[in-house]
């Protein structure tokens, strides 16, 4: 369908790939992996005709309908989110127009060479309207748009009055409604609460198309790539499985690269110590030359830079009381800028005890956020309290956490200014343990990605001595590396958590306790992450 044949790409000196090859089959569903500027988006970029190759070819059939999902979405204006979602589709209501208008012809006399060339025109143009769903347009993006969270009475706001966010969902929207033949997905996921998430993955299942996605969340690609193509170190890599299977398979690649890598080291090491041996020697002369030649035609094998596990050792925090957190008729009403009063939840009462480890889950707008605020200081509650237990520190981390960075700071005094007592040496192993190695440490917050900002704040949070975690989202932006190194650091941490994160993948590995806000209510489910999961969709049945 898709044939990318011995693709080369770069940008200045910096070489994104080199003779790069994989395919896209139909119906194929294939994940897109890598470091962070390793050309994910650029790929994406080749396919959707946006850009060109260096050297190679990339080719398609010419009449392919390909949508793609980029997080560069355009301006959106003029139109309701149900017309904008619509207008991505080919040009449907003037082929209806045109489809009447003929079918009016049709009913007239007229000769049979003109009646041929109606009867193709109408044969096409029907064709076609049926290849784009124009029967059933308005209830499939209405389906879609409700799938992804705005539900009927925000069909016809005007798409300007939705934030950054909600258009990402219309923007994604309008993509999926085209039903295409090739889906191209950069981070569908991000701007998604749960219930998206969970609603796009069976969308996706049910999508007779193929697919190329990036993900950071790791069980949606789990349960919807069946191959992985992985774009490091300047080479396109494919393998055969999911994500899962690409992690493990990686590895035994990488091990059997260095014992080819060290085998040919010790045979280079003997040729070379052979012609350093015999070089004086008249009599050898013919061998020396023999083998100098054969070294010189050897390609060296070279080992990718790997990415180093750091083993960082927490500070073990104080021991705090077994209540870390009561939560009683706990009420919390905001008010709206046009003075009306909006009830966020009533009459919650909960209990944190040490060591748990609380998922905080519900749609967008539930009061999760709210609730976290609450639990650490920095918004009063309506009514009720939530009370912190004797002896216990919290550390707090919600995305306005990013704004406390100073931008003019680089990254290594930035954390020495979170944690003056540590030493230098301190300092850059709990960096590396949070991925900033080598020159990272010197860069200046400025430059710093969103990911990499979430990574620097919450490293300074569980470097200090706290014993109470309360996290707001903070696997936003961070890519599948990134979150496994936080989820290991929370495994690790000696206190109690409370978390909000829509990566079921995450809260699965840590999970003890759920608290559910739905319909201004706080449900509390003691049990692991699979067994409220469980309950809650056994009980929806």
């Amino acid at each position: 369908m898709i044939h990318v044949s011995n693709i080369s790409k770069q940008y200045g000196n910096k070489i994104l790939y080199k003779s790069g090859s994989f395919q896209i089959n139909p119906g194929e569903k294939i994940g897109l992996v890598g470091p962070n500027g390793a050309g994910k988006t650029t790929i994406f970029r080749i396919l959707a005709d946006e850009e060109g190759v260096d050297g190679g070819t990339v080719s398609k059939p010419d009449k392919l309908v390909l949508g793609y999902f980029s997080q560069n979405i355009e301006e959106m204006k003029g139109k309701s989110a149900l017309e904008e979602v619509k207008s991505g589709i080919g040009n449907i209501p003037l082929m209806q127009k045109r489809i009447q208008e003929i079918e009016v012809k049709l009913s007239e006399p007229m000769d049979d060479e003109e009646m041929q060339k109606m009867l193709e025109e109408y044969g096409h143009l029907q064709e076609e309207f049926e290849r784009l769903g124009g029967y059933d347009l308005d209830q499939r993006a209405a389906e879609i748009l409700t799938g992804l969270g705005i539900g009927p009475d925000d069909y016809n706001r005007p798409t300007e009055s939705f934030s950054g966010g909600w258009k990402m969902r219309i923007a994604l929207a309008k993509i999926l409604a085209i039903n295409p033949q090739v889906l191209l997905m950069d981070e569908p996921t991000n701007h998604l609460d749960m219930e998206s998430i969970v609603w796009l993955e069976e969308w996706i299942m049910n999508f007779k198309g193929a697919l190329l996605m990036t993900s950071h969340d790791r069980d949606f690609m789990n349960r919807i790539v069946k191959k992985i193509v992985e774009v490091a170190h300047q080479t396109i890599t494919v393998f055969s499985g999911n994500y899962d299977y690409y992690e493990k398979e990686k590895k035994v690649r990488l091990e059997q690269l260095i014992a080819s890598a060290k085998r040919q080291e010790d045979m280079l090491a003997k040729e070379k110590e052979f012609i350093a041996r015999f070089a004086a020697r008249a009599s050898h002369a013919a061998q020396v030359q023999s083998r100098v030649k054969k070294l010189e035609k050897i390609d060296i094998i070279e080992i990718p830079p790997d990415e180093k596990e750091i083993n960082f050792q927490w500070p073990v925090p104080p021991r705090g009381g077994d209540e870390v957190l009561k939560i009683e008729n706990l009420a919390k009403i905001w008010k709206t800028p046009e003075g009306k009063e909006k009830l966020v939840f009533k009459n919650a009462n909960a209990m944190v005890k040490r060591l748990d480890r609380v998922a905080v889950v519900g749609v967008n707008g539930a009061g999760k956020s709210t609730l976290l605020k609450i639990v650490a200081d920095h918004t009063a509650a309506t009514e009720g309290k939530a009370t912190i237990g004797a002896n216990v520190e919290v550390g707090y981390f919600s995305q306005n956490s990013l704004d406390v960075l100073d931008p003019n700071e680089i990254v290594m005094e930035e954390v020495h200014k979170k944690i003056p007592t540590a030493t230098v040496g301190y300092v850059r192993n709990l960096l590396g343990a949070f991925l900033f190695t080598g020159d990272d440490a010197e860069k200046k917050v400025s430059v710093l990605s969103g990911g990499e900002k979430s990574r620097l704040v919450l490293a300074t949070i569980l470097a200090r001595s706290i014993n109470f975690l309360v996290l707001d989202e903070p696997t936003n932006h961070l890519d599948i590396k990134s979150r496994e190194v936080l989820l290991q650091a929370i495994k690790q941490f000696p206190g109690t958590v409370m978390i909000v994160s829509h990566d079921r993948y995450f809260l699965r590995s840590i999970t003890t306790k759920v608290f559910e806000l739905d319909k201004n209510q706080l449900l509390v489910t003691n049990g692991d992450w699979d067994y409220y999961w469980s309950k809650k969709h056994s009980d929806a049945h």
